[in-house]
This record gives C-alpha cells, structure tokens and sequence, in this order.
C-alpha cells in the first residue's frame, strides 16, 4: 500500500497538523486529514472518501481500548465538577497556601518556584499511567498557578513534560508490557532486562524530564513561553484568543453556599484513582501473568508481571468510576450533595467534556487511517537507504520523531518502528541497545510536539489552556531535550 501511494500517505497527517497550527481549530483540521486520507484510498472519489470518512470514525468504537478511553476523558468531567462545587478545590489552595507562607515574605519569588516543582514532583511519582499523571498534575495545580500569576500553558508543560517520559522510564505500567511484548516478537529471551537496559539510553526521556526543573529553578523562559508567562504575571491566565479544551463552565463553578471549604474533598477523589489504577492493571493482567510467570512463582514476581500486562484503558475507566462512587459516598455522608444532585453534576461534568471525547475520537481516527495508509512504514523505509551502522540510533531516533509526530501516537510508532530498528541494528552491527532506546525516545518526542496526540490533547485539558497554545510553548522546550538527545546519538553512534 504505502508503496503504491507513495508521499500521499504523508498528506493526511501532514496537512491536519499544519491546518490545526495555522487555524486553531483541531477539529476541522483532524476532520479534513482524515477525509483526505480516505479520498486517497478511495482512488480519488469525494463521495466514497466521505462515506469512508464517517465509517472510519464509527470503526474507533469496534476497539474496545478506544472506547474505554474516550469514556475515561467523558467521566473525568464529573470529578472536575465535584473538586470545584464541594469546595475541595478552595480548600486544597487554601492548604497550600498555609504552607507556602513562609515564602511569600520572602518575596522573591519562592512560592511560585515551589508550586512548580510540587507539579513536576507528582507527575513524576504518578508515572503507573501517563493519562492519569497528567490529569492529576492540571486538576490539582491549575487553581494554584492561576492564583500565583503562572501561565496555564507552563502548567501544561510540566504536565506532560513529567508524564510520559517518568512512565516509560520507570516502566512498571501499561507502558513496560506494551515495549516487552514488542521485544519478546523480536526474539529477545529477557525482554524485561533488555528495556531496563536500553533505558540507559533514553536520552530524550532523561532530557525532558530534567529540564523542566532547569527552567523553573533558573527562571529562564524563551519564546512563546516567555510571552505567556509574562501575560500570566499581569492577570491573564489566557490569551485573549484562546480555546481551551475544557468547558468554561466546567473551570468556573463556584462552590455550594454554607459549605467549609476542605482540601480532602479534592485530593480523596485523585488519590482513590491514582491508587487504583495498579490494582486494576494487576487485575487485569492476572491470568496473563499466571501463564508467563508459571504457577510456583512467587507473590511479587506475579504481582510485578501482572501489572505490566494489565490493560491501561480498563484500569483508567474502572479507576475513574470507582473515583466518583466513591466520591458521591462521601459528599452524601458529609451532607455536602444528595445523590440526585451529584448524579446532576456527573451528568454536568460528562456535557462539559463531550469536546474532549470528540477530540479523541478524531485522534482515534486518524491514527487509524495511518496504520491503512501505512505513513510510517513509508518513512521508514524511505530512511532506511541512509543508514551506515554509526548513524543507524541517530537516524532511527529522527525517523521515529517524524513518524509520532505525524501519527500523535508513541504506541503506535513503537509497533512501527521497533521490528525495523531492531533487526537492522543487528545486520548492520550497530548497538541495539541504543537503537531501541531511540525508538522509544523518539516516539516520546514526536508525541510531545505532535498536536493531534492524546496525551498532548490530555495535558490541554487538565490544565484547561488552548490546546495550540500549548503545542506552541511547549516545543521548544521539546525540542531543546529533542537537540540533545540527536546530538548523544549522533556522537555515541560514530565513537
């Protein structure tokens, strides 16, 4: 196929981001990619495309995964609305404004260098799943950075700065299983100690995480950042053209009269997700984990095995509805909310978010007309006339860039590009080690920088900014960490 097509099967995902960038508007733009995609294949015929258009869409639902996820980004929008309208949002500033005191007579500055870094902290340590991290980070931090005359596009950095590259470094999620049984197709025996020793190797992931500190401990900003943040510092929290992803009625509910503001009420309903999002990937990879692992193997080793083969989009969806049960118990047991009322505000939440889960369907979409239209074997293929053994990480990693870029999915250009990368580095000599490192770095990267990923579209929304305005402020910080780590690449690969 995608000899056949040639660079058409580069169009789609090109034109849907250059459209998204240029408009603002993701859904046309992702609406238009995919309409071409399927023009193309149809040999050129609008009316067969346009059918085929509206088919491939209603296809995202026959992947159980898809739907689960689209689900999840619908139901989030309940506890948005719990957080803010019991009062848990008020009381969590109100917390962390007693403890950040101390700061705020120093007037230099400290409170906002702290609440950044606690950001940066709780993406890192929430690395079980990379939705979840993000989410946590932009529900959690954004009323404080409004507050502190932080840009909600630096929030959005951090957020998903801290969330990919901890859960593919530290990959003990849905994350690790996904790479491991990538390797295990490859013919690896150990395919859990080889991604633990390719890790090494993951300069982008090493790079992105690491500098997010860097920025806020030396306060340097560069580019559209630098603008946002000083448009931040005078009271606006958003440009005066921005589009945030989420609702404004869902970031300006006010909280109920009579009610105490206290911090639990939104920390409770984060931390019941976040802790069950293990124990749903254990669950279930239970029975997968038994057949890999034996039957005499011990609790941790099972335990272990079991979460990195459990279904991250089981666990997200199972986590965020046992979150708002639980959620619901507790404010009625308060006598914050009546259960009539707070299936209301569920039913608020879910309203706000149908622009989210449209959003992923569209991601969905294309990504699935570029798995047809097979973008990334093409470009793929086309590199690998290039490759000599010393370039072979350096140009898997910027081919891998390309190809996340142009598709928004890590995932997908790791399936993509680990069975070329591996067997190649293995014919031509070269350190295989590294070469998957770059598949992963680089999958890592074009994700980042690619505005029609899901990740990147989640940031948006938890931290409730324009989704292009994040894209813009983010790159170049991506793309420093990116420089960087082509750069080890390149000189590893030739010494």
């Amino acid at each position: 196929m995608s000899e056949q097509l040639g660079f058409l099967t580069l169009l789609p995902p090109v034109i849907a981001i250059i459209l998204a960038i240029l408009t603002r508007q993701v859904f046309i733009s992702l609406l238009v990619g995919i309409f071409l995609g399927y023009v193309i294949l149809a040999g050129g015929n609008p009316w067969i495309g346009f059918l085929d258009t509206l088919q491939g869409l209603v296809d995202v639902f026959a992947d159980a995964g898809n739907t689960r996820t689209i689900m999840f980004c619908a139901l989030v929008g309940a506890l948005i609305v719990f957080m803010q309208r019991s009062g848990g949002v008020n009381g969590f500033i109100e917390a962390i404004d007693r403890r950040l005191r101390s700061y705020e007579k120093r007037k230099d500055g400290s409170s906002r260098t702290v609440v950044q870094l606690l950001a940066w902290a709780t993406g890192l340590l929430v690395f079980v799943e990379s939705s979840i991290s993000v989410l946590t980070v932009g529900t959690l931090y954004r009323p404080i950075f409004d507050k502190l005359g932080l840009s909600r596009e630096k929030l959005a950095y951090i957020a998903d700065s801290s969330s990919a590259p901890s859960s593919i470094l530290i990959p003990f999620n849905g994350w690790g299983a996904f790479i491991m049984t990538l390797l295990a197709a490859e013919g690896f025996a150990n395919p859990f100690g080889t991604m633990l020793r390719a890790l090494g190797y993951n300069f982008y992931a090493f790079a992105a995480l690491f500098l997010v500190p860097v920025v806020v401990l030396t306060g340097v900003e560069w580019g559209p950042m630098k603008k946002a943040e000083q448009r931040a510092r005078e009271g606006k929290p958003l440009n005066d053209n921005a589009q945030p992803v989420v609702d404004t009625s869902l970031t300006d509910i006010e909280a109920k009269d009579g009610i105490t503001p206290k911090a639990y009420n939104m920390i409770v309903p984060i931390v019941v997700m976040v802790i069950c999002m293990p124990f749903m990937l254990a669950y279930t990879g239970w029975a997968d984990a038994r057949e890999i692992v034996g039957e005499g193997a011990g609790a941790g080793a099972m335990i272990f095995q079991a979460i990195g083969s459990g279904s991250g989009s089981t666990a997200v969806l199972v986590s965020v509805a046992i979150s708002i049960l639980v959620s619901i118990a507790s404010y009625k047991v308060q006598g914050i909310f009546g259960v009539r009322e707070s299936v209301d505000l569920v039913l608020k939440g879910i309203a706000g978010l149908i622009p989210l889960a449209l959003l992923m369907l569209l991601a969905f979409g294309i990504g699935a007309l570029c798995k047809k239209l097979e973008t990334g074997i093409y470009v793929s293929e086309l590199a690998r006339g290039w490759l000599s053994p010393g370039l072979v990480p350096f140009l898997v990693f910027v081919v891998t860039c390309f190809i996340a870029f142009s598709t928004g999915t890590s995932w997908g250009t790791f399936a993509i590009m680990i069975p070329i990368a591996v067997p190649m580095a293995q014919e031509m000599d070269a350190n295989v080690l590294m070469a998957i490192a770059a598949v992963l770095g680089g999958g890592v990267f074009g994700d980042h920088c690619s505005p029609i990923s899901d990740t990147t579209i989640l940031s948006s929304l938890a931290s409730a900014t324009d989704h292009i305005d994040h894209v813009k402020t983010q790159l170049p910080y991506a793309g420093l960490a990116g420089g960087i780590a082509a750069g080890l690449y390149l000189i590893l690969g030739l010494l």
